[in-house]
Parts: structure tokens; C-alpha cells; sequence
């Protein structure tokens, strides 16, 4: 009997392993994030639609410690913060050994953010100044990149792909989202708990300490991780931000201590390949299903809003803005300062990533429900726009970037095949000198 049970025992971890090391590939994952999102939307605007709405806002949670969350919220909040912090762990990577660890290649990206932020902001005022001030607070709408639908987009257009493209997604994505939380928190939180942000700093400074000293363990770590969402949570900042900063406490490398081992990996790299699975498989397609539901309310819904300035400055900010936002702010980078492109990259790649940047989605949204409520009469066009903008701007970046993608491949097809050749003459060369 027990020889079954540790032959079933070792069954079962071995499937559980496979399954980790499939959702670690990121084309599963950004599968499993879209076919989410595809069956919230179809649910959303089918007959289930009440029932997924109900599921949506259902409540669960403390009272007492204002966590009475609807599952939406716990996805978008909670859920979501372990990507984020797996999103921290990856960037960090690329800082300290990566290829943005040169300061002049980091600072590209993070200047791209900006400038895909400014521009969509100004074609949103510009196309709503005859609408009424109430009408231009939702400026910031279209200046948000949802980063787990475009690294999801990216996953899955193509293997081929610079790695330093991704690299450039993921770092503009970060400083995109970080930034939005600074415009959430300036101009549409009504109160900042700033006693409750600094006592977050208090478990997110022990988490570095620990994780300084190499301990890993998950009963120490995995409390201070979540007293330091729930302090984050309550002090009004968008509780995902967590999860960046103690990703960013992880350390990659291990130091060369007197008389000990040489340099090599840190926690970063272990906690990547733990967490990674969870993120990919469970965190973002829960958030998915429960964020992407929108109901455009059938094809009445849709003509009346595509009459509206809102649903016209949502979309021409999220697919012309972003592009030419972080196109342009690039160009400025590498023409007038000392900062380079990656060697590796093309303009029409940086294109690329500025279309997948206009896809906006659930912070978007986010911040359409912050600037006009959710039972405003903007709150349709909010939505419809914003769908819009984000499956344009995902359906022109799958244009550009599986036509690079096939250029990609057909250089490592090249490469691999001049590789050969040249391996032919050695084996004669080594013939000859015997």
C-alpha cells in the first residue's frame, strides 16, 4: 500500500511539474490570458451576461479591514499583483545583468512611457474641447498600457522575435503603469492614506532584509508579502504597485563574501521560476475573465457611442497617440542624447511595440470608472472606446510584428544554416592536419 502511494505520490509531482514547465512558456500563458478575455467578453454580451455580471461583483472579504472586495476588484488588486511582482522580479533582472543594465539602452524605454503617455492625453483633450469640461476629465484615459494583455499579445505573435523586444515591452510597461498610478493617485484619488503607504514600508522593508540574507522560506516571506498589499491597498494606492516594489527587493545576484563562493545567481532567479507558473496559469486568467467582460450593449449600444467625442478620443488616443507617442519620444532619445536603441531592434519593431502599447484595457477602464463614475451616462462610451482602442491596436501590432517575426525567422533559418557550412571544412581541416 504504501509503495502505491509513493508511486502515486511521484506520479502526481511529476505531473504537477510538467504542467509549471508548460505555463513557464509564455505562449501558453498569453493563450490561456486571451481565451480568458474572449469568454468574458462573449459571456458579457450573451443571455449569461446578468450571471457573469453577478459573479463579477459578487462581495467577499473583512469588513472591518475594508476588504469587502468584489471578485473583480480581488483580480484586478490582488491577483494581480503576484504578475506584477514576477513583471518586478524579470525587470530587475534585465537592470542589474541584463541588457538594460547599460544606462544608455534603459533609458530609452522608460522615455518612450512617458512620451506614449503625454501624446494620447493631448489628442483626448484635443478631440473633447468642444465637449464640456466634465468631458475632459477623462484626459488620462487613453495614456495607460494594460502590460499583461500586451506582453500576452506578444507571447503569442512569435517565438522569432528579438528578445530585446519584449524587454523594451516589459520595461515601457512597467514605468507606463507606475506612471498611472501617480495620475490615479494626483488627480482622481479624493484621499491619500499616507500613514497607511508608510507603515507598508515597514513588512516591505523586512522582506528585503530576509531575502538580502537568502531566506526563502514561504511561512516568513509570503505574511510580510501580504501585510504589505493590504497596507498598500488601504492607503488608496492601486495595490499591484506592491508587487513591483518587493519584486524589486529580490536580489539577482549573490555577492562575493570573504572566503565564500564567487558571485552567481540570487533569489530573483528562484522566485522567478516559482512564481512564474502561478502567474501564468491561475493570477492573470482569473484577472482576465473578470476584468475583460464588456458588455457593449448590441449594435444600438455600439452606433450610439461611436457618436460620442469620448469613444472618438479614447480610440484615436490609444491606437494613434500611443504609437506615435513612444515612436517619437524613441526617435528624440537616439537622435538628440546619448541613449541607443538595442542593435537588435528596427524602427517598424519599435512601431510595434507602440501599437501593442495602445492596448489600454483594464487600466483604462480603471481610470474611466475613477473619472466619471460607473453610473455616468460616459461610462458606455468609456467602455466601448476602450475596446475598441485596445483590439485595433492589438490587431495592426499582430500585422507588424508577424511580418517581422517572419524576417526574424528567416535570418535564424539563415544563420543556422550558414553555421553548418561552416562546420563542413573544420572536420576536413581536422583531417588534413592529422
Amino acid at each position: 500500500m504504501s509503495h502505491n502511494n509513493t508511486v502515486l505520490g511521484r506520479g502526481s509531482w511529476s505531473e504537477t511539474s510538467r504542467i509549471a514547465a508548460l505555463l513557464r512558456q509564455e505562449t501558453v500563458g498569453g493563450f490561456l490570458l486571451i481565451g480568458a478575455a474572449a469568454l468574458a467578453i462573449v459571456l458579457a454580451n450573451s443571455g449569461l451576461g446578468d450571471a457573469y455580471t453577478t459573479l463579477r461583483d459578487a462581495r467577499i472579504g473583512p469588513e472591518s479591514l475594508h476588504l469587502d472586495l468584489t471578485l473583480g476588484a480581488w483580480a484586478a488588486d490582488g491577483l494581480l499583483a503576484i504578475f506584477f511582482f514576477v513583471a518586478g522580479l524579470e525587470l530587475k533582472r534585465e537592470l542589474v545583468a541584463g541588457d538594460l543594465r547599460d544606462p544608455r539602452r534603459a533609458a530609452i524605454p522608460i522615455f518612450a512611457a512617458v512620451g506614449g503617455m503625454v501624446v494620447p492625453a493631448l489628442i483626448f483633450v484635443a478631440v473633447n474641447l468642444g465637449a464640456g469640461g466634465s468631458a475632459l476629465r477623462g484626459w488620462a484615459i487613453p495614456t495607460a498600457t494594460d502590460i499583461a494583455f500586451a506582453l500576452a499579445v506578444l507571447a503569442v505573435l512569435g517565438s522569432f522575435l528579438p528578445t530585446a523586444l519584449r524587454t523594451f515591452l516589459l520595461t515601457l510597461a512597467i514605468v507606463d503603469d507606475l506612471l498611472a498610478i501617480v495620475i490615479i493617485a494626483f488627480f482622481y484619488t479624493d484621499h491619500l492614506a499616507v500613514g497607511w503607504l508608510a507603515a507598508a514600508l515597514v513588512p516591505i522593508g523586512i522582506f528585503a532584509v530576509l531575502v538580502q540574507r537568502r531566506v526563502r522560506s514561504g511561512w516568513l516571506l509570503i505574511p510580510l508579502a501580504l501585510l504589505a498589499w493590504g497596507l498598500v491597498h488601504a492607503s488608496g494606492v492601486h495595490a499591484t504597485v506592491a508587487g513591483v516594489v518587493l519584486g524589486f527587493t529580490v536580489p539577482v545576484l549573490r555577492g562575493k563574501a570573504a572566503g565564500g563562493p564567487e558571485a552567481g545567481p540570487g533569489l530573483a532567479e528562484h522566485f522567478e521560476h516559482l512564481w512564474r507558473p502561478v502567474s501564468a496559469g491561475i493570477a492573470v486568467p482569473i484577472f482576465a475573465f473578470l476584468a475583460a467582460g464588456v458588455d457593449v450593449g448590441g449594435i444600438s449600444g455600439l452606433v450610439e457611442a461611436n457618436r460620442s467625442t469620448i469613444t472618438y478620443g479614447i480610440v484615436l488616443g490609444l491606437v494613434l497617440g500611443k504609437t506615435l507617442g513612444i515612436v517619437g519620444a524613441t526617435w528624440l532619445m537616439a537622435r538628440f542624447t546619448h541613449a541607443r536603441l538595442d542593435p537588435t531592434l528596427g524602427w517598424i519593431d519599435v512601431v510595434g511595440v507602440g501599437l501593442l502599447g495602445g492596448i489600454g484595457f483594464t487600466v483604462s477602464l480603471l481610470i474611466g470608472d475613477l473619472a466619471y463614475g460607473l453610473a455616468s451616462t460616459y461610462d458606455e462610451y468609456v467602455k466601448i472606446g476602450v475596446l475598441e482602442g485596445s483590439v485595433l491596436s492589438a490587431l495592426l501590432a499582430t500585422v507588424v510584428l508577424r511580418l517581422r517575426n517572419r524576417r526574424y525567422r528567416r535570418i535564424s533559418e539563415e544563420e543556422s544554416l550558414d553555421d553548418d557550412r561552416d562546420g563542413v571544412p573544420d572536420v576536413y581541416q581536422r583531417d588534413d592536419d592529422a
